[in-house]
Formats: structure tokens, sequence, C-alpha cells
């Protein structure tokens, strides 16, 4: 599907017409967390110091303080102008008992040197293995050049900061073999993590018609399955 035919539905959204994120329509195709990224929607998002985040964060956790709970920091794309600003964040006091730290990225961003360092030992000071990279590559669905999507050495570099693993978001078996091709640039370059498939589809009525063939094709191939529980759970809506 074109490009344009996935934004279609998010570019007829008046988007000064809301001011809150919970509000928002849901998308029936492409990016269900549109609003994260796309400038139209930049005034529903607070400007806030880490502080204030870490605040934000904490408040979140049951009991208000770090368990066995992990951050995942999503987007967007979190590693991309944000790397500077996770150190503080991480080293705030209330940042302290967190054990495990997830980016979902698309594996299109190097991690700066600095940053990498900053992983290495906020790593070493952890009991576990505490940093991982959910990479989620583009695939042609999306519009994206897969010369620019497809960059198989930045993957080999995460994997020197903490674990990685691939979760393609597919919707046709056209999509099933491009991302068999893009796995094979990923091993050439040295990738030894878990595959991933995740099927298409921002509503119930999408997501039903492909999840039982994307677990088929995942299962054919010797990889994974990823669900998307939060739509039959909460028809995706905000926040879930």
């Amino acid at each position: 599907m074109p490009k344009g035919e996935l934004s279609g539905e998010r570019d007829k959204i008046d988007a000064e017409s809301f001011t809150n994120y919970k509000s928002l329509p849901l998308v029936s195709t492409g990016c269900d967390s549109y609003a994260s990224w796309d400038p139209r929607f930049k005034h529903l998002s607070p400007v806030l110091d880490s502080d204030s985040i870490a605040s934000s964060i904490c408040d979140l956790l049951p009991g208000h303080r770090w368990l066995d709970e992990h951050l995942v920091i999503t987007g967007g794309e979190p590693l991309l102008g944000w790397q500077r600003a996770y150190p503080e964040l991480l080293s705030n006091e209330k940042m302290k008992g967190l054990q495990e730290l997830t980016f979902e990225t698309n594996g299109t961003q190097h991690i700066t040197t600095e940053f990498g360092q900053y992983l290495y030992e906020w790593q070493n000071m952890r009991a576990k293995h505490a940093v991982t990279f959910s990479v989620s590559p583009k695939l042609s669905i999306s519009g994206e050049k897969q010369e620019d999507a497809i960059v198989p050495e930045v993957i080999n570099q995460y994997q020197q900061y903490g674990s990685v693993y691939l979760k393609f978001v597919v919707a046709t078996e056209a999509d099933v073999r491009e991302a068999e091709d893009a796995v094979l640039a990923y091993k050439r370059k040295g990738f030894k993590g878990h595959i991933y498939l995740m099927p298409c589809g921002g509503v119930e009525s999408l997501y039903n018609l492909n999840a039982k063939n994307v677990a088929i094709a995942a299962m054919n191939r010797g990889w994974r399955y990823s669900d998307r529980l939060q739509v039959p759970l909460f028809k995706n809506e905000w926040g879930t």
C-alpha cells in the first residue's frame, strides 16, 4: 500500500481541534502512535525537564517505585536527537531502581560514542542484562526507501551494548519475503538475535484478518510471532 494511502486517515484529522492525546481518533492502518512523531500534534506534548519526566514515570509504577518493571522508550524514533538527554534522565535519583531498559527503534540510528559508553557503564551496574534494542525496520509498505531503512551495520553496533531482536510488521506474503531478504542482510553483518513477525493493522477488524497467517509465516521460518495485545484487549486506544 502506498505511503499516501497509509497516511490518509491521519492527514484528515484536524490536529488543532484536539487538546489531549486520549481524545484523538485511532487510525485503521499505518502507525498507531502517529501523534508521537507527526509535527502537527506537537502542541499535545508538554516540554518537561528530566526530573519531571522521572516523576511522571514513577507515578505510573505500582507503589511509585521500581520493582520488577522495565522501562521501554519508544517514539517516533527514540535514538534520533535524544541520546544526549538519556544519561541525565537515567541518572536521576528516582530512576535508581530501574534494572532493565528497552529502546524501540527502527534500527537506522548509530549510537554515539558518548552514549554507548554511558550504556556500557549503566549496564555494568545492574545485575541483569539490562539493555535491549527492539528493532523494527521499515519495509516498503511504509513508503521508506529500503537503502535508508535497512542498515545492517547499525544493528551490529547495537549488539555491543545489549541484546537485540528484529521485529517486522507485515500484511502480505510480499512483506514476509522482503523481511527474509532483510534478515539475510542483517545476518551477513553478524546479527545473532531472535526474529519476530507482527501483523499490520491499527484496529481489531483489520488485525483479525491477518494474525493467523502471520503466525503461520513466522512458524514456517523458525521465527517468533509477536501479538498486538493492545488491540483485542483495549481496541488499540491511546495509552495502551
